[in-house]
């Protein structure tokens, strides 16, 4: 379920709330080996499923960073910020992924809102905290902080 927001206030009104998760994703062989390719990262625990059946996660894995990209789509399941003419990715402060995400898995990411500050170009930065979480796993797949900017 989206959160949606229609102004700064609303938005500051939710700092240290958990909005909420998105949607399961599946990430399949195919996605992980278009994301080989899209960076030249073909490392065998990707996209070998012969040898990485015989590896240290019996199967193949996505890519750390492909499953960080998820973040893009799965973030804007979380929160919505009607009347904004402007949104912008401003970075990561911390970004760890303390277990694997074997293909064939479904994540999803929850999302809890640090902080909202108004910066002196007059956008509004926010600082949300994600936990991206494998189905059936024991422990987070990827933990980030992420920055964004909104223009209104």
């Amino acid at each position: 379920m989206t959160t949606t927001v229609l102004s700064v206030d609303e938005l500051t009104a939710l700092v240290g709330t958990h909005l909420g998760y998105s949607a399961w994703r599946e990430v399949t062989q195919e996605r992980v080996n278009t994301f080989a390719d899209a960076t030249d990262d073909h490392q065998w625990i990707h996209v070998d499923a012969e040898r990485a059946a015989a590896g240290p996660f019996g199967t193949t894995i996505a890519h750390g960073f492909l499953t960080l990209s998820l973040l893009i789509p799965m973030w804007s399941e979380i929160l919505r910020f009607d009347g904004v003419r402007l949104a912008i990715n401003y970075g990561l402060n911390k970004v760890r992924f303390p277990s694997p995400v074997p293909v064939g898995s479904s994540i999803r990411t929850g999302a809890t809102l640090v902080s909202v500050d108004t910066i002196a170009d007059g956008s509004v930065q926010i600082v949300v905290d994600f936990v991206i979480e494998r189905e059936g796993g024991e422990k987070p797949c990827c933990i980030a902080q992420g920055l964004y900017r909104f223009y209104i």
